[in-house]
């Protein structure tokens, strides 16, 4: 990975993080605070030994996903953390599911809300909208996982899972792989 797409991957993570979830930087001294470092050192998440997690909150929302296969997987996290964060955070089995981690450079965790959710969330930006025109199975009604951070009017809300997905940082994905 070269200096300048590590930067580019950095502060699009620093954005979507200080824009999207609850308590992304400390007010005073606007310092990110993540529980993990972020891709460009190191490339695994390293566990900071910092209070961040403390400051999310502790009200957890109780999300619904239908899986690939049609089987309902009932889970909860923090409200403030996005869809991505859930499945990740709770191990779900979920294949490919935000490979990108959550950059806006694959649609991998592309999701399908009910019509009511949809609408109860702020518009989409450019960027997640590039991405989901490239998504495999897309509806009126998609968005990307990573985009949509859990909020106590979201308590409840049932997400599916499209069959397929498109993977559009490899340069041999010639469709939907299962």
């Amino acid at each position: 990975m070269s200096v300048a797409s590590a930067s580019i991957q950095f502060f699009t993570r620093l954005l979507r993080y200080r824009t999207k979830c609850a308590f992304p930087f400390h007010a005073a001294s606007r310092i990110l605070i993540s529980p993990y470092l972020p891709q460009v050192f190191g490339g695994n998440k390293v566990l900071l030994g910092t209070s961040a997690q403390t400051l999310r909150s502790e009200e957890k929302v109780t999300v619904y996903f239908i899986n690939r296969d049609g089987r309902k997987i009932t889970t909860s996290s923090a409200k403030g953390n996005s869809l991505l964060d859930l499945v990740v955070e709770q191990n779900l089995d979920i294949e490919g599911f935000g490979v990108c981690e959550g950059t806006l450079a694959c649609s991998t965790c592309h999701v399908i809300l009910d019509q009511k959710v949809y609408n109860q969330l702020g518009p989409i930006t450019d960027e997640e909208n590039d991405m989901l025109d490239l998504a495999f199975g897309l509806t009126d009604t998609s968005r990307l996982g990573c985009q949509v951070c859990l909020s106590r009017d979201l308590e409840g809300i049932t997400v599916r899972v499209p069959d397929g997905v498109n993977d559009m940082r490899r340069s041999d994905d010639a469709g939907p792989t299962l």
